[in-house]
């Protein structure tokens, strides 16, 4: 009888071991990196299809031959294109290709944490590692968060490229398709901070990459390339 008592304790704290590591796992993983996409190299690493029913899911990147950009908010899908008339498209389905592409499974997030008003991706950077340290966040990991609120100013692009360009820089990148600036507009932004994925999934300038959603009247989504903000709360992974 004792036995049996003492083996049911032990597989109801296994069991429940792993069920705390199934919610607070967030780990980040990526397929393809930007010095090959840089290098030429446009063709897809992943299939979107191939993670579309894992539960909050999390994600950025871009398509195959870099024809549009990949977004989703989760397990929701925003992936955007240029249209003909040089409008952004968003397409819900998860049918695509992706060159690129950063996710991670979220299920809980912690509550709003506000940011002090930032112009640029360091100052930004810096409030993101002292706030991830508080929440116990190993910051020398990869890690997702997300942004909620209206922005000061955000500057975007929704990438399609020239089939057949070989010569690939940033400001090419950004102008090859549809590109603005919005202003005092409400957004969702999901972004991945890493220190050791530059030219990985990051630029060799920053820390970050983000994507962003607007929440209305006109739903847009794209690559962030610029962003500054006084009324944006920070969410993180809840431990």
């Amino acid at each position: 009888m004792n036995k049996l008592f003492f083996l049911s304790i032990t597989c109801f704290l296994i069991l429940c071991s792993c069920e705390k590591k199934k919610q607070t796992d967030y780990t980040v993983k990526n397929t393809g990196a930007l010095m090959n996409i840089m290098s030429g190299n446009l063709v897809a690493t992943a299939s979107l299809d191939s993670i579309h029913e894992l539960p909050h899911l999390y994600a950025l990147g871009a398509l195959e031959n870099l024809k549009g950009e990949v977004q989703v908010f989760d397990s929701e899908s925003y992936v955007s294109k240029e249209s003909d008339d040089n409008r952004v498209t968003i397409e819900s389905h998860f049918n695509h290709q992706a060159a690129l592409l950063v996710y991670a499974q979220v299920e809980n997030w912690t509550t709003a944490i506000n940011l002090d008003g930032f112009f640029d991706n360091n100052q930004l950077e810096q409030q993101l590692e002292i706030h991830a340290i508080k929440n116990a966040i190993d910051t020398e990991k990869p890690f997702p968060f997300l942004l909620k609120g209206t922005v000061d100013l955000l500057d975007w692009h929704v990438i399609n490229w020239i089939d057949g360009d070989l010569v690939h820089n940033h400001k090419k990148h950004k102008e090859s398709g549809a590109y603005g600036t919005i202003e005092n507009q409400e957004v969702e932004i999901i972004g991945f901070y890493s220190k050791k994925h530059k030219a990985v999934f990051t630029h060799h300038t920053t820390f970050l990459h983000m994507h962003f959603r607007t929440i209305s009247p006109t739903v847009i989504a794209g690559h962030i390339d610029g962003l500054k903000g006084s009324n944006l709360s920070l969410y993180l992974p809840k431990k």
